[in-house]
């Protein structure tokens, strides 16, 4: 069963997401406008595991994989995988690896570096927000550190639980602690917009549109 925040998340967009949050006083939830969705169309919205890595080109092969293999063991159903690798050399996602996730019940992912396997990943409708791609995997190079802690992605601090929203113009953190209070106020800024859209198609002037709704 889907959590229902989640749910409701998932009808909102993130430009009124934004507009609702920067109304609110709130600063730096804006993900770096580099990271982009492999799936364009399809919205992502759901609260944040997160992984802190680091690169280590010393690491025993064998190590690497167990480590990675451990990690996917520990991502929890009903979130989006979210993880700073600290690194822009290998991949930190691939078909395997979606697989695994999708069959536990994660959302997505969203990393801060690459990503590969895009074809498989596009045919399962995986979704992964990344910097780009490349073929090169994370043996013998790239260790997790930790789950479940505070990362840093731009200028945006997730802690786990935080919620994400991510559509085709880019992918925005809610602290978990006000999310019902975001999603609140920003379905009500949507039923305003429809009013404004349907002043406008009808002939309304848009300045008189604003002063009356007071959204624009």
């Amino acid at each position: 069963m889907q959590d229902p925040i989640t749910e409701r998340l998932a009808h909102c967009y993130t430009g009124v997401v934004h507009d609702t949050m920067r109304a609110m006083g709130l600063r730096d939830f804006t993900f770096p406008p580099e990271l982009r969705p492999l799936l364009p169309d399809r919205r992502l919205a759901g609260p944040a595991f997160t992984i802190d890595g680091r690169v280590d080109p010393r690491a025993d092969p064998h190590e690497t994989l167990l480590a990675w293999t451990g990690l996917l063991s520990k991502a929890k159903p009903g979130h989006i995988w979210v993880s700073q690798p600290n690194d822009r050399v290998v991949a930190h996602m691939g078909e395997l690896s979606a697989e695994t996730l999708k069959n536990k019940g994660l959302l997505g992912c969203v990393a801060d570096g690459y990503v590969r396997d895009t074809d498989f990943l596009i045919e399962m409708g995986f979704q992964a927000w990344s910097r780009g791609f490349t073929p090169r995997d994370i043996v013998g190079y790239w260790l997790p550190r930790a789950v479940d802690v505070d990362i840093r992605i731009g200028d945006v601090i997730v802690a786990p639980g935080d919620y994400l929203v991510g559509d085709r113009d880019g992918l925005v953190r809610i602290p978990r602690t006000i999310v019902e209070e975001v999603v609140e106020k920003a379905e009500a800024a949507i039923t305003k917009e429809n009013q404004v859209r349907t002043a406008i198609l009808a002939g309304v002037d848009p300045q008189q549109a604003y002063l009356k709704h007071g959204k624009f």
